[in-house]
């Protein structure tokens, strides 16, 4: 067996690959169920969304990489200034990274989850625990999808985000209430699932329009004879109503993919 083929069998042990089984089942394919095997412990009610704000002392990703850890577990969006963002005549319109992700509390560890905040392109507000209102741009678009997948991945039964957030018909909404009225989703995932929720490496606009994006993440994966992995999703933003959300879909192109490189992907 070739060490692809060894890391192919081996790669449902890993969290990361594991994490984004988890996206596509919830997000992408639209079919909202628990997978969760009956030996796993059940999460309690998700804690009520602390009113403070600033940070508490800084943690470090199941890859050693910082993490910031916000006073309000809903995160908290940093001061914007929108003059960095691009338009569409700027060469590097579809390539460009928002500005700082880099820096710290560029990425919070929100409800277990690491997600990205911006100094340009949003998120502007916490609004209800959600993180709203991205700039009608690329990085906007990526910075939106990266949010809305992860906080709806660790926090499966929060409708809010599912119905404000997510571009969903009246029959999933129906399929997803009766989801949680069997409570086949749970409050907030327990911390086995949410550690593996990591910070993606790097982003990739695919195809974008005032009305679409369409936004590939890479995520790090385990290492394939000593050369770097990442493991990296398909997602459809649309712009509905002065924001981004994500759009479901059953596409077979939404399935995860490995690459090897991040050349000619942005980087955060």
């Amino acid at each position: 067996m070739s060490g692809k083929e060894t890391y192919q069998r081996d790669r449902v042990s890993f969290g990361v690959v594991a994490s984004a089984a988890v996206l596509a089942l919830i997000v992408i394919v639209g079919v909202v169920m628990w997978t969760g095997r009956e030996d796993e412990p059940v999460a309690g009610p998700a804690p009520a969304p602390a009113v403070g704000e600033g940070f508490a002392d800084p943690d470090t990703d199941v890859f050693n990489r910082r993490i910031d850890i916000p006073n309000n577990p809903a995160g908290q969006v940093l001061p914007q200034d929108p003059s960095p963002q691009r338009n569409p005549a700027d060469p590097d319109w579809l390539t460009a990274a928002p500005e700082g992700t880099t820096g710290p509390r560029g990425w919070q560890r929100v409800y277990g989850a690491s997600v990205p905040f911006s100094t340009s392109d949003g998120p502007q507000r916490i609004e209800d625990s959600l993180a709203v209102g991205y700039s009608h741009t690329p990085q906007g678009a990526a910075l939106a999808a990266a949010q809305i997948t992860y906080r709806l991945n660790a926090r499966p039964a929060h409708r809010d985000l599912y119905v404000r957030q997510v571009r969903v018909s009246a029959q999933q909404i129906a399929a997803y209430d009766k989801a949680l009225e069997a409570d086949a989703l749970p409050e907030q995932q327990p911390e086995s699932v949410t550690q593996y929720l990591v910070a993606s490496d790097a982003f990739k606009i695919d195809d974008y329009a005032d009305d679409m994006a369409i936004v590939r993440l890479a995520l790090r994966a385990p290492a394939l004879d000593g050369k770097p992995v990442w493991v990296t999703m398909r997602l459809i933003m649309v712009w509905d109503a002065g924001d981004w959300r994500l759009k479901p879909t059953t596409s077979p192109n939404t399935q995860t993919e490995y690459v090897e490189s991040l050349e000619r992907w942005t980087r955060w």
